[in-house]
């Protein structure tokens, strides 16, 4: 198991992840957890899927963590929320609104979601390096995928709404359903968290190589970043 882990939630993503790492084997797959390990620049890089939601996402960093991961980067699909972003454009998440209920079994709603700062910076340099668009910003992370897209169907929808207005007012970028958790639980443990996307905005949701790149670069960059540090 590697100290650094790629986490996307659909399971069929896992080997697509991995096949950009040196010699990845698929480690274990139980339930919606699959992992692989692979190398990057020498060092061991693991992959592993959440499933859908934070439920799923706790369960897993905490049980990463105890086989020795401390840097836990989510990389998936999300819904752009800011108008003109096109289709595939990359969001760098700083933090996260905790918009779900996992989060709360960890710590009170006052505590932000936050993404560890040397991640972000490895993400917006590894997208640079790749002249890929991106945005860098808030996610907004959610329990109900159907109360994003058909909040009108909601029994609550004026107040799903609203707060989706709120979000855009207040410049967050997309709207997922794992990484404000990730970040909580990565807190309680002493652990680093962040999270890079692929955003469904404009045109056609396209297939998702840039994503992936970019997700294996950052943790190129972090490496990097840590080695020169000794960490």
């Amino acid at each position: 198991m590697g100290r650094y882990v790629l986490m996307p939630g659909d399971p069929g993503r896992v080997p697509l992840i991995a096949a950009l790492l040196d010699n990845a084997v698929h480690v274990a797959s139980n339930r919606e957890f699959v992992t692989y390990t692979g190398t990057l620049d020498g060092v061991e890089v693991s992959v592993t899927s959440t499933g859908i939601g934070t439920p799923s996402s706790a369960i897993a960093v905490e049980e990463l963590f105890r086989c020795g991961a401390d840097t836990f980067i989510r990389v998936g699909t999300s819904g752009s929320i800011q108008s003109g972003t096109k289709s595939n454009d990359i969001a760098i998440v700083t933090g996260a609104i905790r918009h779900e209920g996992t989060s709360n079994h960890y710590m009170p709603i006052e505590f932000p979601a936050v993404c560890d700062v040397e991640i972000v910076q490895a993400m917006c340099k590894a997208v640079d390096r790749l002249e890929l668009p991106h945005q860098v910003g808030i996610s907004h992370s959610k329990d109900s995928y159907y109360g994003e897209v058909e909040p009108e169907r909601s029994a609550v929808s004026e107040q799903l709404l609203d707060a989706w207005r709120a979000w855009r007012i207040g410049g967050a970028i997309c709207s997922e359903m794992e990484i404000s958790t990730i970040c909580v639980v990565s807190s309680i443990l002493g652990a680093r968290a962040g999270g890079i996307m692929a955003m469904h905005g404009e045109g056609e949701f396209g297939p998702l190589d840039n994503l992936i790149k970019a997700a294996v670069e950052s943790v190129r960059e972090l490496i990097s970043i840590d080695k020169k540090k000794g960490k």
